[in-house]
Parts: structure tokens; sequence; C-alpha cells
């Protein structure tokens, strides 16, 4: 990668990460919440994407100082919104068979983040045969392979298998692809990978099929100024052995991103209101963090973690 993507990457995530962290307080968990939380859209899910962004951030240590101050500051909140993990283990002991419990732990796992009582409940689960069999999207199994591998689970998997029986992982016709199959498709690889943590994973199939199609797809996402998708798609050029796009989807989400650190999600207007702004377009604030953080480590040679079970 030129040194014009790799700075444009890094001022994208960091502004981000900035508009993220000043905003944070717009994404607390309701006071009355403790375990039957049905509304995972609210504050539950974005407060665990913040949490994987901050510990990739934390993983990689390709930001400056002040940067990863803010990762760990906004982490340590995340935690504290969860009760330090005792909101997940309440959830999740509640529940067995629902995985985000177990999804969301892993990002702070990542980060260092541990909760007893979680760890051996996880372990006690990953005995149960109910547990196995729980219905899931193909690129949901992986998401709960991958979590699991994450924190640390007992439980193996066949990552082979699992890759090759999502949309991804059967080379289809790239061009039925549709908006939602897109986002499949970029969590397979993330999850095969750990967040480009182990590029080597991606089936050699797969790895060909995206040398082809990946910088198509981001061509065409950015011309119709789907911005969170195509941080999405260049988060997943940077999981590849050897990324194969090119700038311009990286100048697209640069032009797009206010001064502020707001990236929009797409070309609709932004809502005035900031707490408004802040739920809509959060989720792109952490793809851009991501995106920005893998784009920079891959570059860089730093991404180290443990053996892949």
């Amino acid at each position: 990668m030129n040194a014009d993507v790799l700075k444009t990457a890094h001022t994208i995530g960091s502004r981000a990460l900035r508009w993220l962290h000043d905003n944070a307080d717009f994404g607390t968990l309701p006071t009355h919440t403790v375990v039957d939380f049905n509304d995972r859209d609210g504050a539950y899910k974005p407060l665990g994407e913040a949490a994987l962004a901050t510990s990739l951030m934390l993983r990689e240590r390709v930001a400056g100082p002040g940067d990863l101050a803010i990762a760990r500051d906004l982490i340590d909140f995340a935690w504290g919104q969860f009760q330090s993990g005792n909101f997940l283990y309440e959830r999740q002991v509640r529940h067995p068979l629902i995985t985000d419990p177990l999804e969301t732990y892993a990002h702070f796992t990542r980060a260092g983040l541990r909760h007893e009582q979680m760890d051996r409940l996880q372990e006690h689960l990953a005995e149960l045969r109910s547990v196995h069999g729980i219905e899931l999207m193909p690129n949901r199994r992986l998401a709960v392979a991958n979590a699991s591998r994450v924190a640390g689970v007992s439980r193996r998997f066949d990552w082979a298998a699992l890759a090759a029986d999502t949309w991804l992982g059967m080379t289809p016709e790239p061009w039925v692809i549709d908006w939602m199959t897109a986002y499949c498709m970029t969590h397979t690889v993330f999850h095969v990978t750990d967040w480009g943590a182990h590029p080597e994973l991606l089936p050699a199939d797969i790895r060909d099929y995206l040398r082809i199609w990946l910088p198509v797809w981001v061509d065409i996402w950015a011309e119709v100024a789907q911005f969170d998708l195509v941080g999405e798609l260049l988060a997943v050029d940077a999981c590849l052995p050897e990324p194969v796009c090119d700038a311009q989807g990286w100048q697209r989400l640069a032009a797009a991103q206010r001064e502020d650190g707001l990236l929009p999600r797409d070309a609709d207007p932004i809502d005035e209101d900031p707490k408004q702004a802040f739920k809509d377009h959060e989720h792109t604030a952490v793809v851009a963090i991501v995106a920005g953080t893998i784009t920079l480590a891959r570059s860089l040679g730093t991404t180290t973690v443990s053996v892949p079970a």
C-alpha cells in the first residue's frame, strides 16, 4: 500500500475514533436494564461494536499514544456499561442458546478484560449438544467459532467446512451479490482471519475469488455512496494476504467524512440532532476504525496474536 493510502486510512480512523469517544454518552444502556434487554440494536449492540473496534486498536498498537489512550478509555467505558461483565454473564446464563453474549465478551477478552464466571459458564456450555446444534446462518457459525477462539473456550471447529458453507465459500456468480449478502461476505472473511490477524487462513479459492471481485464491489458501492459497506470491503482487503484495492475507495471515504469525524453511512441527509446522528452513523465510525487499524497493521507487519486453534 502506498503512503497516501496509509495516511488516509490513519486519518479517517483517528477522526472516527474521536467522534465515537466524544459522543459515547449517547450510547449508554438504560439504567433499568438488567438481563432481558430485547432491543439489541438500541445501545447493547453498538457498545459491543465499539469494544470490537477498540480491542483491535489495542491488539495492533499501530495508533499513536493519544489514540490508544482514547481506545482504552472507550473500551473501559463499554465494559463499565456491561457491569464489568456481569450483564453479559446474566444474559447468557438465562438464555444459554443465544450467542451474542459470547461474541460480545470476546472483544473484551482480546483487550485483557475477563469475567471469571463467564469463563466458567462458556466452558460448561461448550459441552452441551444443544449448544453445538444451535441453528445459525453459515457466517454466524463462523462468528461463534471465532469468538470461542478469541475467548479461549475449549471448542474445536472445522474451519474449512464452516467457510465452505457460506455464500463466499461457494465462490458464486459475483454479479448477483446484494447489499445484505455483501455484509455477510465481509464477515466471513473477518471471522476466518480474526479480523486480519491470520490472512493465511483464508482458503485459496476464496483468496483468488476476492482478488478479482473485491475491487469491483468497492467501486460499485462507492459509486452509490454506501460508505459503511465500502469501509467493510476495504477492511476485507486488508485481511487478504496481498491487498488488491486501489486508493479510490479510501478517497471516497475521506471526502465524505466531516471535520468532526462523523462518517456518513450513505448519501442521505445527516440528522442535525447529535443523538440521532450518533445512532445513525455509529456503525460507520466502527467500520472506519476497524478498516484503518487493520490496513495500517498489515502494511507495517505488526499483527501478532496467539496461534489459532
